[in-house]
């Protein structure tokens, strides 16, 4: 099998994460700080996305990995791949991808394989699946602890006993940034009234700025 070169543009402290996941991939890896005239290579991955706006402006044939949870593909150039990369995630068995298209899912499938990842195909949505879900959860916990139910800390342990997760509502919402916690929500409540954000949600959020 021939290696891969993979060039990536990412914070440094995804750095290790991210290098982590190329640890038993037939793949090379290059690091830029910007996306402007980037390397050759046969993929890329702009992890900074949500943070910097899209990176890869002079890449359009090759695939790029897009960490892009919220907006879906359609904002995107054509050749985008969105993958789920918030906190927590990426350190799953499964890497959840989504794309707007057949052929260009089959792609990145391919070369996922060849990464030797583990993937699974999501609706091309905002929060795809699995974020969509743990924001809906996370959401729930904060109307509960607004209402004076329970402390967040006894949320927290009640989820991971109760349901098995690895992380709590309330821990789930500091590793991933509550601030893109209320964004998706706030793009969810568009198509759904049960996405409306908990008053404790906005309030913590508005204690942050």
């Amino acid at each position: 099998m021939n290696q891969m070169h993979i060039v990536i543009k990412a914070q440094p402290e995804r750095k290790s994460l991210l290098s982590s996941l190329f640890a038993h991939s037939p793949a090379t890896i290059s690091w830029v700080s910007h996306g402007n005239n980037p390397p050759k290579a046969d993929a890329y991955f702009d992890d900074c996305y949500e943070a910097d706006g899209y990176a890869f402006h002079s890449v359009t044939t090759e695939p790029v990995f897009v960490n892009a949870v919220i907006d879906t593909a359609g904002r995107l150039p054509a050749n985008c791949i969105r993958y789920n990369g918030w906190e927590g995630f990426l350190r799953q068995p499964v890497m959840e991808v989504a794309a707007a298209g057949k052929e260009l899912m089959i792609k990145a499938g391919s070369l996922l394989s060849e990464l030797q990842w583990k993937y699974i195909e999501a609706p091309d949505e905002p929060g795809m699946v699995s974020a969509r879900v743990v924001a809906m959860i996370i959401n729930e916990a904060y109307f509960g602890y607004g209402e004076a139910i329970s402390s967040k800390d006894d949320i927290d342990t009640a989820m991971k006993l109760g349901t098995n997760y690895p992380y709590g509502p309330f821990e789930w919402s500091e590793m991933i940034g509550l601030h893109k916690i209320a964004a998706l929500l706030e793009q969810l409540s568009q198509q759904s009234s049960r996405y409306h954000i908990a008053p404790a949600l906005k309030a913590a959020l508005n204690n942050q700025k």
